[in-house]
């Protein structure tokens, strides 16, 4: 994902090596006009293949009659996302920082590197495993490849710098709501235990209906009788309202700064682009 000035940067037709073309075409930023390349519009392609193959496995009678034509199917995509990883790899020496065998471990230990390691790897070790568990744990894994379109979408970034803006505002809302939950247990607990032993019979029991009712939920499968449990439960019922627009409003206002941060980075990337140019 993008992560400085240098990515995006154009460089002239007449300039470019190799290495330099693959990488225009296999990074998001750095295509002209900020649309998808013809390469990566392949890639994305195939991952929504892998994901298709991914549910309709799941179905016995899809499994039983074209099993063997899917697993071929996911091998042959699971070897591609191993080449396009190898490619990624040669061609991030275009940018400084990932140069030389340091950089490239920089590039390896990257999160997004990382999801695309993890989009073929566990496949291609355990192609021959016949275990049951070690089969759907190999279905497990394979969802991870959905994580491959972030790269590809400006909105991903978006949402990881909100999310990362705000993150210790969240952690002091989790604080909040987990002193909460706890509270409203151990009340429930002490005025229905006696009524209702075998659902608020203790505080993990209790927690259960605490969570369902402070996240606004109510499935109604488990809730208090007695006049105190529905005085409390009322109470908690008008708090849970207030611990869900919390995160949503610190998510919200942090939302807006991370919009603004990043169209200041883009017009930042179009005057390095036309600077190059110059």
């Amino acid at each position: 994902m993008p992560g400085g000035p240098w990515r995006g940067r154009a460089v002239t037709a007449g300039a470019l090596t190799l290495r330099a073309r693959i990488y225009r075409h296999l990074e998001p930023t750095a295509w002209p006009g900020g649309a998808m390349s013809p390469l990566n519009q392949g890639i994305v392609a195939l991952v929504l293949l892998s994901l298709a193959l991914f549910v309709l496995e799941t179905e016995p009678a899809l499994s039983d009659a074209w099993g063997g034509v899917m697993r071929w199917i996911d091998l042959s995509v699971a070897a591609l996302f191993a080449v396009e990883y190898g490619v990624r790899l040669w061609a991030a020496g275009e940018e400084p920082p990932f140069s030389g065998w340091r950089g490239r471990w920089r590039w390896v230990i990257q999160p997004m590197s990382l999801i695309d390691l993890a989009a073929f790897l566990p496949t291609l070790l355990l192609a021959g495993a016949s275990d049951a568990f070690v089969l759907r744990l190999l279905r497990l894994l394979r969802l991870l490849r959905i994580a491959k379109l972030g790269r590809y979408s400006s909105s991903v970034l978006l949402v990881e710098l909100t999310v990362r803006r705000c993150r210790r505002e969240l952690a002091v809302t989790l604080a909040i709501a987990a002193c909460v939950l706890l509270i409203s247990a151990t009340m429930l607990w002490l005025a229905e235990s006696d009524a209702q032993p075998e659902t608020f019979g203790s505080i993990p029991r209790a927690l259960w209906w605490s969570i369902v009712t402070l996240t606004t939920v109510g499935y109604g499968d488990v809730y208090p009788v007695t006049v105190a449990g529905k005085i409390l439960g009322g109470i908690v019922a008008l708090i849970g309202i207030g611990m869900i627009a919390m995160p949503a409003g610190i998510l919200s206002g942090s939302f807006v700064e991370a919009s603004r941060v990043l169209r200041r980075r883009r017009v930042l990337i179009r005057r390095l682009r036309a600077r190059r140019r110059a």
